[in-house]
């Protein structure tokens, strides 16, 4: 790779973008390390640190690195929005071809970079970090480990390690990945919607020098949440009526059955139906299947309006060749 490669007007080559959180001690032996590894790849880039709403002083530091250096910029949130959201301030203010995304504790080592961009540039759209050699309690790696081997068998995507934020995207792909809520961790499963080719490398790993973890076990009912959302995402998605529809179909006729029965029982044979549970059943049936049904088609209308009213495709384009 040359200096010139990936250029287009002033646009770098490479976005690496940081989420930021209360990290000072950090940041300075981290930009040091940044500037030393990217400058060494012969290729042009720019570091997107996005301080989502440090207490520590953090934002004032980087303020004044970023005024030093022309290849780091600063996106300051108002508060603390969470990683996701700040992961996604950095994409969209990133002009790279290739986007990275790592952690801003030192735990990454950015001198692994410029062997996964070699790897992107081989033919994948995700290089996903594999923290193979771990440097943290038994706990956590522990959990890490389980939640991983969920979220594989759930998506069907298997990593060993979705945590690990050293990652590289095409730009022109992570941009057509919604992110909200916590939904970071899961962008190789999203990605994979859209036909994504995802590699996992192994990186390095080092314990934390400055700080606390921003992660707690407490995460886990959320990690599980939108676990569940993400599955639903990947079957039914763009035809939430498939679902919806069946399952209230499916309802409607048993209840209409029961009480088919049970109405004959009365015509024909004088059956007395008053203190009958089963007609009591048979109408709840009846009448939530016709609900969800109609729950279906609400969700099927929501998700035309939802694509048609952002241009966003329901394809993904790989290449054109003229």
């Amino acid at each position: 790779m040359t200096p010139d490669q990936g250029r287009a007007g002033d646009a770098p080559y490479l976005s690496l973008v940081i989420p930021i959180y209360n990290e000072r001690e950090n940041l300075k032996p981290l930009t040091d390390q940044l500037l030393s590894a990217l400058s060494a790849l012969g290729v042009s880039f720019e570091v997107l640190y996005v301080d989502d709403g440090s207490r520590d002083g953090s934002g004032e530091l980087l303020r004044t690195l970023c005024a030093a250096t022309p290849q780091l910029r600063l996106i300051r949130l108002r508060r603390n929005f969470g990683q996701t959201a700040a992961m996604a301030a950095g994409f969209d203010h990133a002009r790279g071809k290739v986007i990275a995304v790592m952690d801003g504790d030192l735990q990454n080592d950015p001198a692994d970079i410029g062997p996964m961009i070699k790897t992107l540039e081989d033919g994948a759209d995700i290089v996903s970090g594999w923290r193979r050699d771990r440097q943290d309690t038994p706990i956590r790696v522990f959990s890490s480990k389980l939640a991983n081997w969920l979220i594989g068998r759930v998506t069907g995507v298997k990593l060993h390690d979705y945590g690990c934020s050293l990652k590289l995207y095409r730009a022109d792909l992570i941009r057509l990945v919604p992110l909200r809520g916590d939904l970071h961790r899961f962008i190789p499963a999203i990605a994979n919607l859209y036909g994504a080719t995802i590699v996992e490398q192994p990186v390095r790993h080092h314990p934390r020098r400055h700080g606390r973890s921003k992660y707690t076990l407490a995460r886990t009912f959320r990690v599980v949440m939108d676990l569940l959302m993400i599955r639903f995402l990947m079957s039914y998605g763009q035809r939430p009526l498939h679902i919806f529809g069946w399952l209230g179909v499916l309802m409607a006729a048993s209840g209409l059955m029961i009480d088919g029965y049970l109405a004959a029982q009365k015509l024909f044979l004088g059956v007395q139906l008053a203190n009958r549970p089963l007609l009591l059943f048979g109408t709840l049936l009846l009448l939530a299947g016709l609900q969800i049904f109609t729950l279906g088609i609400l969700a099927d209308m929501l998700a035309r309006i939802y694509h048609e009213s952002q241009n966003r495709p329901i394809y993904a384009v790989k290449e054109t060749i003229h």
